[in-house]
């Protein structure tokens, strides 16, 4: 493997080691202009680069390299929007070490302060917290900055947006002076470049010009599904495919228990990973995963990381992720080593202004597709089950019966991630086989509920019409030839008591009981235009720009085709406007601002109070339990800060 990139940097030969056994080949565009300007002493630093190109080695490499010998005090803080993500970058730092050094730990709300005392207490070199328990921590005397080298600011952005900006000016003024900064951020809103000029110094910016991070061999699929119908959705999805295997996103550990419990009640190979589980028990369950005796993984965020296991398939987000880091995640556990493999991401009507942030981290990757119908889901397996036969009727009896290929209405193709086809025959990989003599039960109808008993008589029909058997490949000796009479002696006493049509049929109903049966099935509601998601826009053009509601509605209409009656809502301030739209309607405006020379500048309305939350499980701050501890209540005037709290944004 040829790490010379990395070894040019300077980096040492224990850290060129660990990327030689995380399988680093090149260095990104980021970590090509971060690491060797960290390596070298210099001016703080503004780094911009979209999620899931290399970040966390940007920082964490140099970190690494430069406090592999432990010091007394904390060296480095690095300051992350969430919990999930605190978590992920230390372990992704700590599997760039060797030797225990640097020590790391992690301090986020949620878990034991205890435990996060006795850690540090111990001494580390490298902290990773969110802003709220890092303060706790500081105002407890047991977080001391006096010694800082290094303060990273990951997510910087996606912090501001959530609220930290007085927190991150907190952190900054507690820290050693003589600290380098490093703020990364995907974009650069106002606000970072104040904080950068206050706080900051001399500062030099990077920024990473090339374009999103796609998702390579990974079909992204987003469907529109109301709460309900999340389950349903599901089993569709999974039946509907040939081969399923993968992982289920949940954001709970209460509902990761309720789906994979719902999922083995339906008959499924289902099971369940989060935090509660002990680390005897995630051994075990990951074991059976890996050795596919369990073939769907229902999981939270946190339990997944580390999971290492080839081939799977599908990833499914039941959940929309809170923030796209954890969305580029989730999807790169599959369409790895050259195997495709599928994502799809459930979203409510409610969380359609949460899907732009995804669809920023995909680039042009993200498409909408639809739930697979009933009667697409039946076909795929009556195609299989035809399939099965062939291949038990060629490789068990030995007759010389062609594998049937598989053909689908176009109105009942399943629509989301991969249409569910048989595959090609044994020996061919570009073509597949031509129609046999049980082809046409894949084109039938699929009527009644008698659905078993319609498709193997046509079976049965397609069967009987040949004038002659088709003789066996090769005549079969010992056991093989005991075990096929069996067969032959079975079927002989079956069609004595019943016609071939009844036998068959009874036969296939044994093995296949319910599998056919479209009752099986809920409902998967469709989302109605009048239920749809709205979004609602804000438009750089006020009242001191001579506009009224009117003027608004027709740049709007200009700007997205719709008709007057999907323009509601419009409010005219001072400075800016908002108009509600249909989510769709809002991408389209934003891309045509952008595009269309004079337009005025738009986007997504972020609300503030109690408006639907845009980033964070809990509204404005994503991590509940960093709100600071200790008798203060909410809405009370924190210690450290000068004036009232500002509601926190959404």
């Amino acid at each position: 493997m040829n790490l010379s990139a990395f070894a040019q940097f300077g980096l040492s030969e224990p850290v060129l080691q660990a990327l030689e056994r995380k399988g680093f080949e090149e260095p990104t565009p980021i970590q090509s202009l971060a690491i060797p300007r960290m390596l070298q002493p210099g001016a703080n630093l503004l780094a911009r680069a979209r999620t899931g190109t290399g970040k966390t080695a940007a920082f964490g490499l140099p970190l690494v390299n430069m406090l592999a010998t432990p010091g007394e005090k904390v060296r480095a803080l690095i300051l992350v929007p969430t919990r999930e993500l605190a978590i992920q970058v230390a372990d992704e730092i700590s599997s760039f070490a060797g030797g225990g050094f640097p020590r790391i730990a992690t301090v986020y709300g949620g878990a034991s302060m205890g435990e996060q005392l006795r850690r540090l207490s111990r001494g580390v070199d490298i902290v990773v917290g969110t802003p709220g328990r890092v303060i706790d921590h500081i105002q407890r005397k047991t977080l001391d900055l006096g010694g800082l080298e290094w303060l990273v600011l990951d997510e910087a952005d996606e912090m501001l947006d959530m609220g930290f900006v007085e927190d991150i000016e907190y952190v900054l003024k507690e820290a050693n002076p003589q600290r380098r900064v490093l703020l990364f951020s995907a974009t650069m809103p106002k606000v970072i470049q104040i904080i950068a000029r206050k706080y900051l110094g001399d500062f030099e910016i990077v920024e990473d010009n090339t374009n999103p991070v796609q998702a390579g061999l990974t079909d992204q699929i987003w469907l529109e599904v109301r709460l309900r119908d999340k389950l349903e959705a599901l089993c569709r999805i999974v039946d509907s495919e040939d081969e399923f295997y993968g992982l289920v996103f949940c954001h709970t550990k209460v509902e990761t228990d309720s789906v994979a419990r719902a999922l083995s009640e339906r008959g499924y190979a289902a099971e369940a990973l989060h935090g509660d589980v002990s680390q005897d028990m995630r051994e075990r369950i990951l074991g059976r995963f890996r050795e596919r005796k369990s073939l769907i993984l229902v999981a939270t965020d946190v339990a997944a990381r580390g999971i290492d296991v080839e081939r799977l398939t599908h990833v499914v987000n039941f959940n929309l992720p809170f923030d796209p880091e954890s969305y580029t995640h989730r999807i790169g556990r599959t369409g790895r080593a050259g195997h495709k493999g599928t994502a799809i991401t459930f979203v409510t009507p409610e969380e359609y202004r949460r899907l732009f942030a995804l669809k920023k981290a995909s680039g042009d990757g993200l498409r909408k597709g639809a739930v697979p119908t009933i009667g697409a889901v039946i076909q795929a397996k009556r195609s299989r089950i035809l399939l099965r036969t062939a291949e038990a009727a060629r490789d068990v009896l030995g007759l010389d019966l062609p594998l049937p290929g598989k053909e689908l209405d176009e109105e009942d193709a399943v629509a989301s991630p991969a249409d569910p086809d048989v595959g090609l025959a044994e020996g061919s990989e570009d073509e597949a086989m031509p129609d046999t003599d049980l082809a046409p039960v894949a084109a039938a109808a699929l009527p009644g509920p008698n659905l078993e008993e319609d498709a193997l008589a046509a079976v049965v029909a397609a069967s009987i019409d040949h004038s002659t058997p088709r003789p066996p490949l090769a005549p079969l000796e010992g056991k093989a030839a005991r075990h096929t009479k069996a067969f032959y002696d079975l079927a002989d006493e079956i069609l004595t008591a019943l016609s071939p049509r009844d036998a068959v049929a009874a036969l296939a109903a044994a093995a296949f009981s319910g599998d056919l049966d479209p009752r099986k099935y809920g409902e998967v509601r469709e989302v109605s235009v009048d239920s749809a998601g709205t979004a609602r826009l804000y438009i750089g053009l006020g009242k001191r720009d001579g506009v009224w509601p009117r003027d608004i509605a027709e740049a709007v209409k200009k700007l997205t085709g719709l008709p007057d009656r999907m323009v509601d809502l419009i409010e005219v301030l001072e400075n800016f406007s908002f108009a509600t739209v249909p989510f769709e309607a809002a991408e389209k405006a934003i891309q045509e601002a952008r595009r269309q020379r004079g337009a005025p500048f738009v986007k997504i309305a972020v609300p503030k109070g109690n408006g639907p939350p845009r980033k964070g499980p809990y509204g404005g701050r994503s991590d509940r339990s960093d709100r600071p501890q200790g008798g203060r209540t909410p809405g009370s005037k924190p210690p450290y800060r000068p004036g009232p709290k500002k509601p926190y944004r959404s």
